[in-house]
């Protein structure tokens, strides 16, 4: 274990931990508001399974991945509208509607990737930036300050939806409509409105996660090149307790043990191989099993709101 302590392998396992951590982050960061307005979208995965393709697809047309983010954040907001109409709407079962959404992702995405590329094609991604003076700083610099934008943003988005929750007038409506949707319908708020926005919210950030995947780490899409993530994202947010900072806090403690498990294969560290593989699933169930209890969910999670009705 000589290998795992020296500060040079420290530095790259918190570094590729911190991006690692990013898709986590943005699609549990957008379910979060979801489900704070009582909505349980379990299409995260499949959402992020466009947003990759989209990125992807559009960044080797276009030749630059800012456009592809756009094209990806586009997608994002149509199939959170999907959901919404389904969901909000037509009042469908949401767990059903979520899979169905995931599934449609899933299927869609393979296919437009065999069609329109066929195989494996590499993209110029989105390039590290590395933020001058705090970058050169001994072990934070590299750990912290030299990543993509979209690194960045996903830390930023953390700070920023907390204050977007807990200190607008949009965020009270949203905790309201998830808690009590009859009383806020009473004052004014449009149930309806609020959900489809978080929806579309949700939408953008998982496909944005997504896209971070093939622009702005692996440069290239694969089938299946999400791996689950917006499953574990979903996750994160019950492990989170609904709350942006307990979302970072999954989201590395998640990231961390990935980065170790990649860095034991990598350098043949002297640790076992197959305990590393499954290392940060097994601190998922872990974090999961300790923070188990529903009572800091939002009362109306998973309730189709009708005008005139109680619960």
């Amino acid at each position: 274990m000589d290998g795992v302590m020296s500060s040079d392998i420290i530095v790259i396992i918190l570094a590729t931990g911190v991006r690692l951590a990013t898709p986590f982050l943005l699609a549990a960061l957008g379910e979060m508001f979801v489900q704070r307005s009582g909505v349980y979208n379990l299409g995260v995965e499949g959402i992020m399974m466009m947003g990759a393709f989209a990125g992807f697809y559009a960044t080797l047309q276009l030749g630059t991945p800012l456009l592809g983010i756009a094209i990806s954040l586009a997608i994002g907001a149509l199939m959170g509208l999907i959901m919404a109409v389904v969901s909000v709407t037509f009042k469908a079962e949401q767990g059903i509607s979520g899979i169905g959404l995931y599934m449609f992702g899933w299927g869609l995405s393979g296919l437009l990737f065999r069609l329109y590329v066929g195989g494996v094609t590499s993209i110029d991604g989105l390039k590290p930036i590395a933020i001058p003076l705090l970058s050169n700083i001994p072990i934070i610099g590299p750990v912290l300050f030299n990543h993509n934008v979209l690194v960045y943003t996903a830390f930023l988005l953390v700070p920023l939806s907390g204050l977007i929750l807990y200190k607008t007038s949009w965020g009270l409506n949203v905790r309201a409509v998830g808690n009590k949707p009859e009383a806020a319908d009473t004052l004014g708020v449009s149930v309806v409105r609020i959900r489809y926005e978080c929806l579309i919210l949700g939408g953008m950030l998982a496909a944005l996660a997504g896209a971070f995947l093939t622009i702005g780490q692996a440069n290239m899409y694969a089938d299946n090149i999400t791996a689950g993530r917006g499953f574990i994202a979903i996750a994160l947010v019950y492990f989170g307790r609904w709350s942006p900072w307990g979302i970072l806090l999954g989201s590395l403690l998640f990231s961390m043990a990935d980065s170790f498990q990649s860095m034991v294969q990598v350098l043949g560290i002297n640790f076992p191989y197959e305990l590393a593989v499954i290392l940060p699933y097994l601190v998922t169930i872990i974090a999961l099993a300790i923070s188990y209890g529903r009572v800091w969910a939002p009362a109306a999670l998973g309730k189709p709101f009708q005008r005139g009705t109680r619960g």
